[in-house]
């Protein structure tokens, strides 16, 4: 069997289809009902990837990430019938690495899986350069997965510390929204280019003095973003996007 995946789904039917397409690819599948289940086979099992359902009896999905990423970078997948945009924003503020709305198709799920996996195995200690980098007051030691600002710790989601991880290693450069998507979550999807923003924003909130004139994480009008490591100040006309 491949890597373990701890599937969170309440739903009999769909768990049991969920299930036989990642065994058939290979993948061994933990399943847990309800949020109890779920924390208890979290901790015990440690999964390689969970996909989690939002809506479940007793705790609900968000709590249950809540406390798993509060003790694990282990990634997580949200499961949803809720199409909202906030619903989306919230639960990836509580530590989702990515969501799928239902219905799914099975092929796009084990896709999500795949990238995801991938991701996870590209952690630090599959990096090519492991060495801090400061930049201003701050500094990113991709050893640690950590990054401090005089010192002190700056909370980082493993999403955020992913796609500032890619930024301070190609200073300079201007990447696309599907770039990002392809390079940092592993794979392009309807609607994405959102979430990108969406991390943007949250990065900017804890490593510019001024979000709303960011010095290091730019946006290039047209076309996408750049990261600039020494943290010149460029023309405000560029600030035109999230």
């Amino acid at each position: 069997m491949g890597a373990t995946v701890l599937l969170v789904e309440d739903d009999a039917t769909l768990a049991a289809a969920v299930r036989y397409n990642l065994e058939r690819e290979g993948y061994a599948c933990l399943l847990a009902p309800d949020g109890a289940r779920a924390l208890e086979l979290a901790r015990r099992e440690r999964p390689a990837l969970i996909l989690l359902d939002l809506m479940l009896p007793g705790i609900d999905g968000l709590e249950v990430c809540r406390r798993i990423r509060a003790e694990s970078t282990v990634p997580i997948i949200m499961l949803t019938a809720r199409v909202e945009e906030t619903d989306r924003v919230v639960g990836l503020e509580v530590g989702a690495d990515d969501y799928v709305t239902k219905p799914f198709s099975m092929r796009e799920l084990l896709a999500r899986v795949r990238a995801a996996l991938r991701r996870a195995r590209m952690r630090p200690d599959d990096e090519d350069d492991t060495r801090p980098i400061t930049f201003g007051r701050l500094r990113l030691d991709p050893a640690r997965r950590e990054l401090t600002r005089d010192g002190q710790p700056i909370p980082l989601k493993p999403k955020e510390y992913d796609l500032l991880w890619f930024f301070v290693r190609h200073p300079g450069r201007v990447f696309t929204r599907e770039h990002l998507l392809e390079q940092v979550w592993g794979y392009d999807f309807p609607g994405g280019s959102r979430t990108v923003d969406v991390h943007v924003r949250w990065l900017r909130g804890k490593i510019e003095d001024d979000p709303a004139n960011p010095r290091f994480l730019r946006t290039s009008r047209g076309a996408g973003y750049r990261f600039e490591l020494g943290g010149h100040l460029t023309a405000p006309a560029e600030l035109d996007e999230p």
